[in-house]
């Protein structure tokens, strides 16, 4: 969407408007759609997880079968935030409903906090209770194979996520990369276990958990730039860009604000006095098109046009 305000003496304001919602209903599909597959490769990993640990007596096995089953849980907390987000603007949410998605991504954060928090209480099971996880070779297959599988998740979701702009995705994908970390810590508990050295258990899932808290954080940080309207783009290089334009003798008060694939951008171009309003407003769309065509993501750009030495 892109937006033509024009201040001109004696001229009313102008607005256009320029639709862009086709790109981003087709964006929110193929995220929609990679998060089903994810779904259902979750729900894959943490039944083979959950069953055999339950036929070996495994609780390690099953503690990490329930936090892939928990991933799950992270799955449709992003599907149903794409839902929120895919709605039209209305009149009580003028500038849609894209936030929705950055909310789902932080909850996928605060599900990584809580992840860690289970991790450290189950390491202090573990210290106070000496849990020992049956260990066969079989035990190594099924993580092993899980652990490939988690691994492919990961790598798609980030590679689809940095293509598609999507926090949702590259959030999910962090959260796919605690599962591998703490497969990781299974499996090592299990080799200690195996080496007669059951209390390196707890302690490499305190490491995994120091590990997932960093991740969380930075996952909250990004959902916090969104939510609190951080600046998206350069101020100098949108400058830059709409300088290029020699009509234009000044540009100033540039803003961005949102998502990573949904940017606003406001700013005030000053052009002659004398100029008609029909080459202004067509200054305006240069403008616009120059900055949409220099940077990715940007859904809107308001263009405030104003004579040239006017306070």
């Amino acid at each position: 969407m892109g937006r033509f305000v024009q201040h001109h003496p004696g001229v009313a304001r102008d607005q256009l408007i320029v639709g862009g919602d086709a790109r981003s209903a087709n964006r929110l599909r193929e995220v929609k759609r990679i998060l089903w597959a994810v779904l259902g490769l979750n729900l894959l990993v943490a039944f083979a997880k959950l069953l055999y640990g339950a036929m070996t007596g495994s609780l390690g096995m099953q503690a990490d079968g329930f936090h892939s089953l928990f991933d799950g849980v992270s799955n449709v907390v992003g599907l149903i935030g794409l839902r929120m987000a895919a709605a039209p603007p209305d009149d009580d949410h003028p500038y849609g409903h894209k936030k929705y998605e950055t909310l789902a991504a932080a909850a996928i954060g605060a599900m990584l906090v809580a992840t860690c928090v289970y991790l450290l209480w189950n390491s202090y099971g573990h210290w106070l209770g000496g849990i020992r996880p049956q260990v066969t070779p079989l035990s190594f297959g099924v993580m092993g194979v899980t652990l490939a599988i988690n691994y492919g998740v990961m790598r798609w979701e980030r590679r689809k996520g940095m293509e598609l702009r999507s926090e949702l995705l590259l959030a999910d994908a962090k959260h796919t990369a605690s599962d591998i970390l703490t497969s990781f810590s299974v499996i090592g508990g299990l080799v200690a276990v195996r080496l007669g050295y059951p209390i390196l258990d707890p302690i490499v899932a305190v490491v995994i958990a120091a590990i997932i808290a960093r991740t969380a954080v930075v996952v909250l940080s990004e959902s916090a730039r969104s939510l609190t309207d951080m600046a998206r783009l350069d101020s100098d290089e949108v400058r830059r860009v709409v300088m290029e334009n020699k009509a234009i003798r000044e540009c100033h008060g540039v803003r961005t604000r949102g998502l990573p694939s949904h940017i606003f951008v406001d700013l005030s171009v000053d052009v002659d006095p004398g100029m008609s309003v029909a080459k202004a407003h067509e200054l305006a769309h240069q403008a616009e098109h120059s900055i949409k065509e220099h940077f990715d993501g940007v859904a809107e750009v308001i263009v405030h046009v104003e004579p040239d030495g006017h306070p």
